[in-house]
């Protein structure tokens, strides 16, 4: 599927429809977005160039705060593929391509990483008795396997974020920085309502911290290595 184009009128709403976001990421490209909340208060509102991934994270709506119109480039892994992969006249593939196969090699050994830290974190935990329930979840127990899987989801999406602003954006490492630490504020949210006890809530927390703390310094830094 191709990438295409939201406009946001100035003051518009824009309800998120989860089928469509599932493979989907987004840049804004002019104006500011806001995100809108599952339970319908502002969230973190997100300037020119910076990238964005819905899936799971229960925000209901895009909304302009501004006057003028706002617009949101959409892209799917095939868009982004098809950008990605780009040749000179001869069949030389081009510099940037060689920057974003080095971005990737960078992100995928820091969501290794991150996957490692955060479930060893995860099991120290556990053996301190923090017993990872969560009501909300039918009572269920948080497998250690559970915190690896999601950590390396969201560790790629991150690194999908970064390949998008090194595509779009004339200072990818500093929007990648500004928008990391909005989305890993928002990553917060679930956690605080997920009706766990005051220990597995500020465990889940921590964790969400430690995988932050491993892949925005090392994709910032992929950034600037591939634009400097």
């Amino acid at each position: 599927m191709p990438a295409r184009t939201l406009a946001l009128p100035g003051g518009a709403r824009v309800p998120v429809v989860a089928a469509q976001w599932r493979h989907a990421y987004g840049v804004v490209t002019r104006g500011r977005v806001q995100l809108e909340l599952r339970d319908g208060t502002p969230g973190p509102v997100l300037g020119r160039d910076a990238g964005f991934w819905l899936r799971g994270t229960g925000v209901r709506a895009l909304r302009n705060p501004g006057r003028r119109t706002a617009t949101v480039r959409i892209l799917t892994p095939d868009s982004w593929r098809n950008d990605m992969i780009s040749s000179t006249d001869t069949g030389v593939v081009s510099r940037r391509t060689h920057g974003f196969r080095r971005l990737a090699v960078t992100g995928l050994v820091a969501t290794i990483a991150a996957m490692v830290v955060t479930t060893l974190a995860a099991a120290l935990a556990r053996a301190g008795g923090v017993d990872f329930e969560i009501p909300d979840g039918g009572g269920e127990t948080i497998p250690l396997g559970g915190f690896a899987v999601v950590t390396g989801f969201f560790s790629l999406v991150g690194v999908v974020i970064a390949a998008a602003l090194l595509r779009f954006s004339a200072h990818p490492a500093r929007r990648f920085m500004w928008t990391a630490v909005s989305l890993t504020a928002l990553s917060m949210v679930p956690p605080l309502i997920a009706g766990g006890d005051a220990a597995t809530t500020i465990a889940l927390v921590g964790l969400h911290l430690v995988a932050a703390a491993v892949m925005i310094p090392a994709l910032t830094r992929g950034l600037r290595a591939r634009t400097g």
